[in-house]
C-alpha cells in the first residue's frame, strides 16, 4: 500500500512538472501582472556633473518604464547622465520585446560607448552591466571612469589651470582657445599607448594630461569636455575607431 503512494505521488509530481512547464509562459505572465503594482521605481538626485542638455541624439526620461526600445535608450541616458551607480526599472507590461531589447542593448558596446560620450566625464563609465530577469526587472550598475577621491582631487586642479591661462576680460571663444592651446601644446602624445594600448602614463585619462605630461586624443577630450562644461558650452564627445574630438554647439 505504501508503495502504491509512492509511485502515485511520484506520477503526481510529473505531471504537476509537466503542466508548469507547458504553462511557463502563462504562469510568469501571471506573476509579472501580479506584481506590476506592486513595483517600486527609486529615484535619486542627479549628481553635480549632470548635464541636463537637450541633444538631439539623447533626451533624459521621465518614464522609467519603458515601452520601446528608444525609451530603453533614453533610460540609458538619463542613468549615466545623472551619475547614478545602479538603478532598477520594470518593462512595460505591454512591452513584449522589452527584454530582447535589452539584450540587444546591453551587449552594443559600441553604442553603449556613444552614450557615454554625451554625458560629463565624471559621470562616464568604465564598465557598465545590465541585469534582467522573466518578471522584467532591469538593473544597470555602473562602476565609473573617475573615482570621486580622483575628481575632487583633479577637478581643484583644472580649476587652478584654468585661471592661469583665462580671466574675466576674454569673450567664450577666446577662452576655448587658450584652454585648447595649453592643453595640447604641454602634453606629450603618448605614441607607445596610442601604438599598443598599453604605458606606463595614465594618459587615456585626464591624469596624463595634468600629472603625467603624456596623453592620447580620449584624455586631451575628457579634461576638454570638463572646462567645456565649467565655461557653460554644452559638449559633447564624438568617437571613431582610431581618435576622439570635442564637438560644441
Amino acid at each position: 500500500m505504501i508503495k502504491m503512494k509512492n509511485i502515485v505521488s511520484f506520477l503526481v509530481s510529473i505531471i504537476i512538472i509537466i503542466l508548469v512547464v507547458i504553462n511557463l509562459d502563462v504562469i510568469i505572465d501571471t506573476i509579472k501582472k501580479i506584481n506590476f503594482f506592486e513595483r517600486e521605481i527609486v529615484l535619486q538626485d542627479p549628481n553635480p556633473w549632470e548635464k541636463d542638455y537637450e541633444f538631439i541624439y539623447f533626451k533624459e526620461s521621465d518614464d522609467f518604464i519603458p515601452t520601446s526600445y528608444d525609451d530603453l535608450v533614453e533610460v540609458f541616458y538619463t542613468v549615466l547622465d545623472n551619475g547614478w551607480n545602479e538603478f532598477t526599472f520594470y518593462c512595460g507590461d505591454d512591452y513584449e520585446e522589452c527584454l530582447e531589447d535589452v539584450s540587444i542593448l546591453s551587449y552594443d558596446q559600441k553604442f553603449l560607448a556613444e552614450i557615454n560620450n554625451f554625458v560629463h566625464p565624471y559621470n562616464s563609465y568604465s564598465t557598465i552591466r545590465t541585469l534582467y530577469d522573466d518578471t522584467g526587472e532591469i538593473t544597470i550598475k555602473i562602476d565609473k571612469l573617475y573615482s570621486d577621491e580622483e575628481i575632487a582631487m583633479i577637478d581643484e586642479d583644472i580649476d587652478l589651470l584654468m585661471s592661469t591661462y583665462i580671466n574675466d576680460s576674454m569673450n567664450t571663444r577666446e577662452k576655448i582657445k587658450a584652454m585648447h592651446d595649453a592643453i595640447i601644446n604641454n602634453p606629450k602624445y603618448d605614441e607607445v599607448r596610442a601604438d599598443t594600448n598599453e604605458s606606463q602614463y595614465d594618459s587615456s585619462r585626464i591624469q596624463g594630461v595634468l600629472y603625467d605630461n603624456y596623453a592620447i586624443c580620449s584624455g586631451y577630450t575628457d579634461i576638454m569636455a570638463v572646462i567645456l562644461s565649467k565655461l557653460d558650452v554644452p559638449n559633447y564627445k564624438i568617437a571613431s575607431e582610431e581618435h576622439v574630438w570635442n564637438a560644441i554647439y
